[in-house]
């Protein structure tokens, strides 16, 4: 598994930050901490003439807090890293571009989702646009393009991918993660210790900034019972029985979590095509190195017959379609699909055109009949808006199981692309894409 480590490192993002720049006022890159917002920001800075101000910085952050009008009160274009650390200063940021409405005056980042701050009056409508950093994709890691999302779409079921990833090659992308600290540490000891002061060093300092819990050990206890149940559907009341919490207690911490991009939820699916659809969100780890270590988990122990590989396997694989929306040129959609009658698609991809891609995944390198039923029952209902159901898998080829049904392996996440239109082509490219890695 070849990786290029370090700063080196291309965003698919940094594309897009640099066109919101020359159009918008402000720019956020919002995002998890430590996952390369700031070196982002700064290879984007560069040569640009900026005034930096890092907010974790104490002096730094008391000046802000003292007078936030004075603080943004600069000629040159300015970037404030960490913003949540002072939010009001938004309010001071609005009267200065309302006055000096160059775009690209303000480069923010943000460690939580500063605009969700119940304290912050939404001040910058208009003004804003904020664009998500997730920690690594695959591909970025890699090397090589994350379009799956646009591929598919293109395709259908004329998509075809062959691999030459492994299952314990799987285990150990799963358990590395994407955080650029975890994948420079190659010994997995010094890789453990940073996942382990990352979870303690979010609660004890963002969680608390955003709202002021005392117990922080059911917060720790919540958060690994949260990584053992990566890819599952997320019931409060559930988790409060097990914690001996109340519900509305437990939904104000997976808020929180949520916040400071730790978990994602992935909402519920439902074009009334059934009455029976539950609207219970799916959570999902927004690194799965992190959600790895919560539950003690290393690649050999993830390929055991009694390892949890099913449910990080999921999480990985939403949380990759996730990252891809944010630079996919298809605008898409993330859900998940399930009824009271126990039928369900993991993910389910919808454009703006209303075509449904259906998604399941598979930790097993053979697929049966049997996993399609629920993108059966997708596609029996939707009809010619249901472009290809989808079957992930840790085998090598593509299948075909029927008509707009496939098994794809789940390394096409990362190694399709939405051109060239013809499938024979398509197919050679992503032949030649699966042996070069």
């Amino acid at each position: 598994m070849q990786t290029l480590l370090g700063p080196a490192i291309p965003r698919h993002a940094e594309a897009t930050v640099r066109a919101a720049l020359d159009d918008t006022r402000v720019v956020l890159v919002n995002g998890a901490r430590q996952c390369g917002k700031s070196t982002l920001v700064r290879l984007v800075a560069q040569n640009r003439g900026v005034e930096w101000r890092d907010l974790d910085t104490a002096l730094t952050r008391q000046a802000a807090l003292a007078d936030p009008d004075g603080f943004v009160d600069f000629p040159e274009p300015m970037v404030i890293d960490e913003i949540q650390r002072a939010p009001d200063l938004l309010l001071s940021i609005k009267a200065r571009v309302d006055v000096d409405p160059r775009p690209g005056r303000f480069l923010l980042t943000g460690s939580a989702r500063v605009l969700g701050l119940r304290s912050l009056p939404d001040t910058l409508v208009g003004r804003m646009e904020t664009i998500e950093l997730w920690p690594f994709a695959q591909g970025e890691i890699d090397g090589v393009s994350d379009r799956f999302v646009d591929a598919v779409f293109a395709h259908g079921e004329l998509l075809r991918h062959e691999s030459e990833v492994s299952r314990s090659e799987y285990a150990e992308r799963i358990v590395r993660g994407g955080f650029p600290e975890a994948i420079a540490r190659t010994n997995d000891r010094r890789r453990r210790a940073f996942f382990s002061s990352y979870v303690g060093d979010l609660i004890a300092r963002d969680v608390q900034q955003l709202s002021e819990i005392e117990r922080t050990t059911e917060m720790r206890s919540l958060v690994q019972m949260l990584a053992a149940r990566s890819g599952q559907l997320l019931s409060a009341p559930t988790l409060g029985n097990e914690l001996g919490l109340g519900a509305s207690t437990v939904k104000r911490y997976l808020a929180l979590l949520e916040e400071v991009y730790l978990i994602k939820r992935i909402p519920a699916w439902s074009r009334n095509i059934s009455s029976r659809a539950t609207t219970t969100p799916k959570l999902a780890f927004v690194d799965s190195g992190v959600a790895a270590h919560q539950i003690g988990a290393d690649a050999r122990s993830l390929l055991r017959p009694t390892g949890q590989l099913g449910g990080l396997l999921e999480g990985f694989v939403l949380m990759e379609l996730a990252r891809q929306l944010t630079w996919s040129d298809e605008e898409v959609e993330l859900f998940h699909y399930r009824t009271r009658d126990q039928v369900e698609v993991d993910a389910v991809l919808e454009n703006r055109r209303g075509e449904v891609v259906g998604i399941e995944v598979k930790a097993a390198s053979t697929v049966a009949p049997g996993d399609f039923r629920g993108l059966r029952h997708l596609a029996e209902r939707l009809g010619d808006d249901f472009r290809v159901g989808i079957v992930l898998h840790t085998g090598q080829h593509t299948l075909s199981f029927g008509p707009k049904m496939l098994a794809v392996p789940i390394s096409a996440l990362w190694q399709t692309h939405p051109r060239p239109a013809d499938p024979l082509a398509s197919t050679a490219v992503s032949n030649s894409v699966s042996k070069s890695m």
